[in-house]
């Protein structure tokens, strides 16, 4: 870069000299004065006005030599000071020349040189030097620390690019953490696997405290999901001696019916029913905690028997009306997961809608399966709240925290349409309430070889007048159907169609040998009292839902009759 040239300092020009001319004029004008006045004095005075002045003459001459000296003395110093003056502008520009150079030239060139990286030495000696007595102190001072600027802002990118780096690994390795290892964790230790083995099978980050928190998240949800499941298998356990309890109860209960008489009848349904709303609670609750149901069917049930069981279990058991209009029959192994769920639908849609209204369940076959529409006349659910049933009867909600209070029977709905892949769906009601449609899929249809007639249009529930059609096939073992419970009924329990190949009842031993579906009661009962051949058999050991309603209807007439207000039928028809 061009440097400026100093500034030439300006000549000094000497003044000419006019101390001694002036000196010269004075003079001789004051002695002209001094011999005027010794003229003009008069002639006795002469003597003293010459000596007076004389005397003022050499004053005067005194005076004006030294006041020329003086004059010249000033002149002589403030030449000096001048020329001073001079020398100290011209350094003063040379020194400015030497800033200039150096804030322009010599600075700028040191700092490239070490940016480029060159050590303060170097970059001293390859830039051009300056002039002064200090600026080369200076130059040397701003190269070193420009050297150690340039090392510490090295290092800062060095530890900034590192970090990025690292910051970018562990933001993927939490990514990864999250998407991918933390799930497969979760997936693993709900599937039964142990802590250990889980570990050793996940990618973990490398980072030491990402680590340790998801060995320490793995360790704990491994202990979270043993209490769960050790939780659920005691309860589960605890629900299968009450749910063994219950269908005891049921077993005993019956026995009774058929043992006694009229006058504790009413009595024996009413606790026969309660049992049975037992039952479903227990069953439920079984259900949530991955139990199985209390009972289990190895013959094909046909759906109108598959209704009567759902609608037994229920409270309001008259109040619901059953429209079915086909004869197909549900396989054993699926028969009580579809009674089950049908029940608690029908016990939501009987709750959820005013007491004094009915609930309607319509039944059709069609290609895609059985179609079970579940109508009520109650309000119509809000928008949220059906949203919330559609997610818990899809059965994609199985945590149990997120169930509310003793809401539960749509979670359990979820796990068995879930289970048995049938479709439970909602939607507005006819009868301005909800709609429920249920779709039995054709895998859990038995094929009927001898189907009984048509179902056509008939009406059950609790309100029902007409009596059921003859006895289903033998191979179809009904639920126990719902029973009323009466003060005074008159009509007595349909009994359960016997199979008509009996398992035998004890082992070569002598020990009892309970059938699937039975209680060991009863098989202790079959091992003493073995069946008895169709001819000698008695007529209870027979009924069946035909007979016991002719039965019934002939008690009924027999009350009034005799004066007695008849009972309401069951439900069960």
């Amino acid at each position: 870069m061009p440097v400026s040239a100093p500034p030439t300092p300006p000549r000094t020009q000497k003044a000419p000299r006019r101390t001694p001319a002036v000196a010269l004029l004075v003079l001789p004008a004051t002695a002209a004065g001094a011999a005027a006045a010794w003229a003009a004095a008069p002639e006795d005075a002469r003597g003293w006005t010459a000596t007076l002045a004389l005397s003022s003459w050499l004053c005067v001459a005194v005076a004006v030599v030294l006041c020329s000296h003086l004059v010249g003395r000033a002149r002589r110093a403030a030449a000096d000071r001048r020329a001073e003056t001079g020398a100290l502008k011209a350094r003063l520009a040379q020194e400015n020349a030497g800033l200039v150079h150096l804030v322009n030239v010599a600075l700028p060139g040191v700092a490239q040189q070490v940016r480029d990286g060159a050590g303060p030495e170097e970059a001293v000696a390859a830039t051009a030097p300056v002039s002064g007595p200090h600026l080369p102190q200076v130059v040397q001072s701003f190269a070193s620390l420009m050297a150690d600027a340039v090392q510490r802002a090295a290092d800062a990118e060095h530890r900034h690019q590192q970090a990025v780096r690292e910051t970018r690994r562990a933001a993927g390795e939490l990514e990864h953490l999250t998407s991918d290892t933390l799930p497969a964790a979760v997936r693993r230790l709900r599937e039964g696997t142990s802590a250990e083995v889980v570990l050793a099978e996940l990618e973990l980050p490398r980072g030491p405290q990402p680590r340790a928190c998801a060995e320490l998240f793995v360790r704990e949800l491994a202990h979270s999901e043993r209490r769960t499941a050790a939780a659920e298998a005691a309860a589960a356990k605890s629900l299968s001696r009450v749910q063994a309890k219950a269908v005891r109860m049921l077993a005993d209960l019956r026995d009774m019916q058929d043992r006694h008489g009229e006058d504790v009848l009413g009595d024996l349904l009413r606790l026969d029913h309660s049992t049975s709303q037992l039952g479903l609670i227990t069953d439920r609750l079984a259900l949530l905690m991955g139990g199985r149901s209390s009972r289990a069917w190895n013959k094909p049930i046909v759906m109108e028997s598959i209704l009567r069981g759902a609608v037994g279990r229920i409270a309001a058991y008259q109040r619901v009306r059953m429209h079915c209009s086909t004869n197909a029959a549900i396989s054993g192994y699926a028969a009580e997961g579809v009674m089950h769920l049908l029940a608690e639908l029908m016990d939501n849609a009987a709750n959820f809608s005013p007491p004094i209204d009915e609930v309607h369940v319509y039944v059709e076959e069609r290609t895609a399966g059985i179609v079970i529409t579940i109508e009520d006349s109650g309000l119509k659910m809000a928008d949220a709240a059906m949203r919330h049933a559609e997610q818990a009867v899809s059965g994609r909600a199985t945590d149990l925290a997120t169930l509310q209070g003793t809401r539960l029977g749509l979670a359990v709905v979820g796990r068995l349409a879930a289970k048995y892949g049938v479709g439970v769906s909602y939607r507005p009601s006819s009868r301005g309430g909800t709609g429920v449609v249920v779709l039995v899929p054709p895998q859990l249809l038995a094929q009927q070889r001898d189907p009984g007639p048509a179902l056509t249009g008939r009406t059950f529930g609790g309100a029902a007048r007409v009596p059921v059609p003859g006895p289903a096939p033998a191979a179809e073992a009904p639920p126990s159907a719902p029973r009323v419970p009466h003060t005074r009924p008159v009509a007595t329990r349909p009994a359960e169609p016997a199979p008509p190949v009996r398992p035998p009842s004890a082992t070569p031993g002598g020990l009892p040998v309970r059938s699937p579906g039975r209680t060991m009661a009863e098989a202790e009962r079959e091992r003493r009292d073995p069946p008895l051949p169709p001819a000698d058999r008695p007529a209870t050991a027979s009924r069946d839902a035909g007979s016991s309603f002719g039965a019934f209807h002939r008690g009924r007439r027999s009350g009034a009759a005799g004066g007695a207000r008849p009972p309401e039928p069951p439900a069960s028809g």
